[in-house]
């Protein structure tokens, strides 16, 4: 009997606290907003360096339009990210730092590995890199990514995204 009732308190604890990330703690670089679940401020998921990392970083080399040869971009898988903040939608809608827009299918994030990178070739990347934070596809993977449409939805210097 003791044994259901902290399992039925833990259950209730879990129901009231879902939905709420922490906060961070660093400078704010990342704000989604729209359709998602889980948030922290006001509706929204704001998202530092640190709270981006603990999701887990992964890396892949590729070639690309910015690019000399191939660059090995590590950062957060984007369909984790979506996952993180319970997305729930068909798009987002990203805006960089300079009002830049571009609109990605959710769908393209699994089917594609698409990554939010905030180091290239091993170091944090800055804003006159193209940084904080760049989604990149992994073009080599497929000859499909290759060509202008995915090259459009790669957006640097990310700070917003909206989910639709």
């Amino acid at each position: 009997m003791r044994l259901i009732v902290m399992l039925l308190s833990f259950m209730i604890s879990t129901q009231i606290l879902a939905g709420e990330l922490p906060k961070p703690a660093g400078k704010v670089l990342l704000t989604l907003s729209g359709n998602i679940e889980n948030t922290n401020e006001n509706g929204k998921a704001i998202l530092d360096i640190a709270s981006l990392e603990k999701l887990g970083m992964v890396s892949f080399q590729t070639a690309s339009p910015w690019y000399n040869g191939r660059t090995t971009f590590t950062g957060i898988p984007m369909q984790k990210l979506m996952d993180y903040v319970g997305a729930k939608g068909s798009v987002v809608t990203v805006t960089a730092l300079n009002d830049y827009t571009t609109v990605i299918p959710l769908s393209d994030f699994k089917k594609y590995n698409v990554i939010l990178a905030l180091k290239i070739n091993g170091e944090y990347m800055r804003v006159r890199d193209k940084g904080p934070l760049f989604i990149v596809y992994p073009y080599d993977s497929k000859p499909e990514l290759n060509n202008q449409v995915f090259y459009s939805r790669s957006a640097w210097q990310v700070s917003k995204m909206s989910i639709e």
